[in-house]
């Protein structure tokens, strides 16, 4: 029930509006999102990497109206990646297409995206750039352009796509992927979507979560396990011990804000560690739709909020 509360509030345009200029929405963001300017999230990066952990930046915001919003997203993006290069940080970016104007001109977005891809594929030591997963309209073509990314020349092991467990659809995905040797970012998914789509119990979509999950760890192909569930944690590390998959071989990944005692006691006990860190004045929807997947974070929230 909170599940379905939050992603409802997460598509209100009225409470987004308010909550996004209020100094107490500001506040409640605080936790998870490193903040609203790209020095913002440069710093949390250095911090996460000093802890350890490599970084994946998201200047957050999707769905935007006109061609100017997009090309300046991209333009932003250009400049994360220099100072990624410049400040010798471990981190990559990850993107929305509907951010980059997939709903204004498709031509225009993938000129954008493919514009970052060769950029990182450029940099030395090569970066990568994920493309991040919205809701099921877009999956499909979403997955056709990430597979054209990698199929250019110099682009393979630069460019990634996200596939989330609670799809039916998601094997499938994960198997034409995995035949192009593509990187995955498997997440459970935070969009509302209905019964002949999507898993809707909780039991089911942590189930095909792990079923997916094995098959990546077993693909030789370096992916992230993108996940707090201590459960499917202790799975996949037990996975990888039975099969002698090297702690090498792929990373967990969680959200900035969410369990770092969990985050840090990975990186000690030598897996490999991603922080997924947002940032920028959208943080509304981001949100929501971490509460939607996990709302014990209201209490984090709550409890930020009494400290003085």
């Amino acid at each position: 029930m909170l599940r379905a509360l939050f992603i409802s509030l997460s598509e209100s345009r009225s409470l987004r509006g308010v909550a996004e200029r209020s100094s107490i929405g500001q506040r409640m963001s605080s936790r998870f999102v490193a903040g609203t300017q790209p020095e913002d999230v440069l710093r949390a990066a250095y911090l996460v990497n000093q802890m350890g952990m490599g970084v994946s930046i998201d200047n957050l915001g999707e769905n935007v109206t006109n061609a100017d919003e997009a090309r300046a997203s991209a333009a932003l993006y250009h400049h994360l990646l220099d100072e990624i290069a410049s400040r010798k940080l471990s981190a990559n970016i990850s993107l929305k297409l509907t951010h980059m104007g997939l709903d204004v001109d498709e031509q225009m977005a993938r000129d954008l995206v493919s514009g970052l891809v060769a950029k990182a594929a450029a940099m030395t030591p090569p970066n990568f750039v994920r493309v991040d997963m919205e809701g099921s309209p877009y999956t499909q073509r979403t997955l056709d352009f990430v597979h054209e990314l990698h199929r250019r020349p110099g682009h393979a092991d630069c460019v990634g796509a996200v596939i989330q467990s609670y799809m039916h659809r998601a094997e499938i995905d994960i198997e034409k992927l995995l035949s192009e040797g593509i990187r995955i970012r498997l997440c459970k998914g935070a969009y509302k979507e209905p019964p002949d789509t999507a898993f809707q119990k909780k039991s089911e979509v942590d189930a095909n979560y792990v079923k997916l999950m094995k098959m990546l760890m077993k693909s030789a192909v370096y992916h992230g396990l993108a996940t707090h569930d201590e459960n499917i944690i202790k799975e996949a590390k037990a996975f990888a011990t039975r099969e002698k998959i090297s702690r090498d071989a792929f990373e967990f990944q969680m959200l900035h804000g969410i369990r770092r005692d969990l985050q840090q006691g990975l990186v000690k006990d030598g897996w490999h560690m991603r922080v997924y860190i947002p940032f920028g004045t959208e943080w509304y929807p981001y949100l929501m739709r971490r509460l939607a997947e996990r709302p014990a974070n209201v209490l984090f929230i709550a409890r930020n909020l009494l400290r003085r």
